[in-house]
């Protein structure tokens, strides 16, 4: 997908929460929204290369998103908004072999009493659910989820576990917010869990989906599967 927006490369400066950064923009300190509430510790970093999205918008406090971080050479998006976005593109593009025969493609749909990203149908009555986390920790190639702990990430396992209880698909995909990804495991270290439920869900017959994307500055797309090890 395109990102239609005027972007601006600045420098980071601070974070003071997780909603708002303080960056150098042309030799001036603004302050700038975050759309990830993730710790991004590990790339948001003093002095480190970041891109800005223009939102013109009379009613907002701050005239930039800080949506993606330059690492060494690796452009890391950042947006939680963007990973459905890229999903529900690669979905219509047919990129997921094994959704392929899904040509209904319903965005943030309820099944009981959850609420899954993407509810997908075909004309001969077939059904799967499907939930999407974007992943932005990366270390030497090998990426891993969550980098903060996620009760509701965990919750979201246990649920799609209940579909498929009844015979209907269900799956989950990791989407790698950046390139050049070798494997990809859940982080136990940093929520050990959602290991657990991940590998339940994944004997439990839920399809475990994880694809790193091609990311430029002014564009993100699905790519192609990275190597899963549970």
């Amino acid at each position: 997908m395109i990102i239609s927006k005027r972007i601006f490369i600045a420098e980071f400066i601070r974070r003071p929460n997780r909603f708002v950064a303080h960056v150098n923009l042309n030799g001036k300190e603004i302050i700038v929204h975050v759309p990830n509430t993730g710790r991004c510790k590990e790339i948001l970093i003093v002095g480190s290369k970041v891109l800005l999205r223009e939102e013109i918008n009379p009613s907002r406090k701050t005239l930039y998103d800080l949506i993606a971080v330059y690492k060494g050479n690796k452009i890391i998006n950042i947006d939680s908004q963007i990973p459905n976005n890229v999903v529900d593109e690669a979905l219509k593009d047919q990129k997921i072999q094994k959704l392929v025969k899904y040509n209904i493609i319903q965005r943030e749909k309820t099944f009981g009493n959850s609420r899954f990203d993407f509810k997908l149908s075909n004309s001969m009555g077939e059904e799967y659910y499907l939930e999407v986390k974007g992943v932005t920790f990366e270390v030497d190639g090998k990426s891993m989820f969550p980098d903060a702990p996620t009760q509701r990430g965990r919750k979201h396992l246990l649920e799609l576990i209940e579909v498929r209880k009844l015979g209907i698909g269900a799956g989950v995909l990791f989407l790698i917010q950046m390139g050049d990804i070798d494997k990809f495991s859940p982080y136990d270290a940093m929520d050990g869990a959602f290991g657990e439920a991940l590998r339940f869900a994944y004997k439990s017959g839920v399809d475990i989906f994880v694809y790193e994307c091609e990311v430029g500055e002014n564009y993100i797309t699905l790519s192609k599967s990275v190597e899963i090890v549970l």
